[in-house]
């Protein structure tokens, strides 16, 4: 399932502030899944039912199922089909943005809705195999902006993603991102891209994210945060600007070359040009990724 933006989907379209979002995303890591949320998520139940339900459990304490079967809202069969889906992650979200009282069971029934209606890529995978469907979720969920943002950076991003999942992992929520003009750094790795079109990246994130980060990417394990933490940051980042670069000669002849790695920790960086922040929220912590755009000549041929 396409969970990587439910969070940014509900910041995008104004159902959450990116303060009550955070907490929430750092909660659903240790969140299961509910029989009245995987009801509603199934069609089994209507709002209004489950709020029933979960009126009738504050009396007495029966568990869930027990009053939807007793109350003919349920059958058993369908208690276990409910227990064996394989669920979306984002029903954890919206599990506890329900309980917190950011939404009703009929608001969240509606967003899921609108969720579906506005995207029909639910059921892909991020994968090199789909990057149009990837791009159009990107622009549906209003990850770029219009003006600054061509089909350049648009082909980064999409590339960026899929690397995260490729060598990360799947199970990150990509933030709402926003215009900055400076960014506070913490272990940070930052390389240029030189050409038609010129950015400089940067990968920022903190020293136990760090860890985390590295023991993914590489597979090892690591108690501080040393040059080979280090250099698992420059490897991935390095990794990635390179297979860009790489796409671009070969898709669309625009010839791009990438700069030496540097070491910005602990630092405050300003920007002299646009520069875009893209917070990727893993369950070991946020991998921030800043993109500043130094220059762009469009391609003739649209990517």
């Amino acid at each position: 399932m396409y969970n990587q933006f439910f969070g940014n989907y509900l910041f995008s379209k104004g159902y959450v502030t990116k303060e009550q979002l955070i907490p929430a995303l750092i909660r659903q890591d240790n969140e299961l899944v509910r029989v009245s949320t995987l009801a509603l998520y199934s069609g089994y139940m209507s709002p209004s039912e489950i709020e029933n339900i979960t009126t009738l459990q504050l009396k007495n304490e029966k568990k869930f199922s027990e009053l939807a079967m007793e109350n003919g809202f349920l059958t058993q069969d369908q208690i276990l089909e409910l227990l064996d889906i394989d669920c979306p992650s984002f029903l954890k979200l919206g599990q506890i943005l329900i309980d917190d009282g950011i939404f009703t069971h009929e608001q969240f029934s509606n967003i899921l809705a609108d969720y579906r209606s506005q995207n029909e890529f639910l059921e892909l995978e991020l994968n090199e195999d789909n990057k149009d469907d990837i791009q159009c979720l990107i622009d549906n969920f209003s990850m770029l902006s219009d003006t600054a943002f061509s089909p350049f950076s648009k082909a980064y991003l999409e590339l960026l993603y899929n690397n995260f999942i490729r060598f990360i992992g799947d199970d990150f929520t990509a933030l709402p991102p926003d215009l900055c003009t400076e960014f506070p750094t913490e272990c940070c790795v930052k390389q240029a891209i030189h050409g038609n079109y010129e950015i400089n990246t940067y990968v920022s994130m903190e020293e136990s994210v760090a860890l985390a980060f590295a023991e993914r990417y590489t597979g090892e394990s690591y108690l501080d945060y040393d040059e080979y933490v280090k250099a698992s940051i420059e490897d991935f980042i390095n990794l990635h600007n390179g297979l860009f670069i790489v796409n671009a000669s070969n898709d669309h002849s625009n010839e791009l070359t990438i700069g030496t790695l540097e070491s910005i920790n602990n630092s405050l960086i300003t920007f002299d040009k646009e520069a875009y922040h893209f917070p990727v929220y893993y369950p070991f912590g946020i991998v921030h990724f800043v993109i500043e755009i130094v220059k762009i000549v469009e391609p003739t041929i649209i990517l």
